[in-house]
């Protein structure tokens, strides 16, 4: 099993997501160095702290979570950085080792199972009229997801990719993280779409 630096942070971090970071603890300021001199390349773990706060350890973290690369690093000085990281593939914690200086774990890749055919024309629907609401609610400034085109083929990764154009909070996104495959994920997802339509609209009469 590969070891990798963790990171527990209060998100859980989707494969294919950006997640800029402000480095200035200590034990990070290591592993960012730990992870740059690593031949296997400038890579941590993530995972969403379950109970805690990032700062200061003594946290609880779930065991599912993505592996981050450090694509822009910069110096800010005392030690501290900041960095431009890409999540890439899904992971599983078998064992949490002893956070010396910062959490490192053994961990296997996580690749989607084979969770039978998902039919996009399901979800097509519900995200316009989630965009819809959330249209008038900002007037007009709503980014609007990319077109099917620009989305990746992979049916995992794409609705990794359509999660991110959906308001939710962190325990809905570690649901779409942790789903086994894709029929599961596309059952979370729709889910959350229609609590996010909900709570749009309600809003919109607020």
């Amino acid at each position: 099993m590969p070891i990798l630096p963790m990171f527990p942070l209060g998100t859980a971090l989707l494969p294919g997501s950006d997640l800029p970071l402000r480095i200035f603890e200590p034990r990070y300021q290591q592993l960012v160095e730990d992870c740059t001199a690593s031949p296997d390349g400038p890579r941590f773990g993530v995972v969403l702290i379950a109970r805690g706060h990032e700062v200061g350890g003594g946290d609880q973290r779930h065991d599912v979570g993505t592996v981050a690369r450090i694509m822009v690093e910069t110096a800010l000085g005392s030690g501290r950085r900041a960095l431009e990281c890409i999540a890439e593939e899904r992971i599983r914690v078998v064992q949490w080792l002893p956070d010396d200086p910062y959490p490192r774990a053994e961990v296997e890749i996580w690749p989607d199972t084979d969770s039978g055919p998902v039919d996009f024309t399901e979800i097509t629907g519900p995200m316009g009229r989630l965009y819809g609401v959330l249209d008038r609610l900002t007037n007009g400034q709503a980014p609007v997801p990319p077109a099917s085109t620009e989305l990746p083929e992979d049916p995992g990764a794409r609705l990794f990719a359509l999660a991110r154009y959906v308001p939710m909070g962190e325990a809905d996104r570690y649901a779409v993280l942790a789903a086994p495959g894709p029929a599961e994920r596309m059952a979370v997802l729709l889910e959350t779409i229609s609590t996010a339509i909900d709570l749009a609209e309600w809003k919109l009469r607020g």
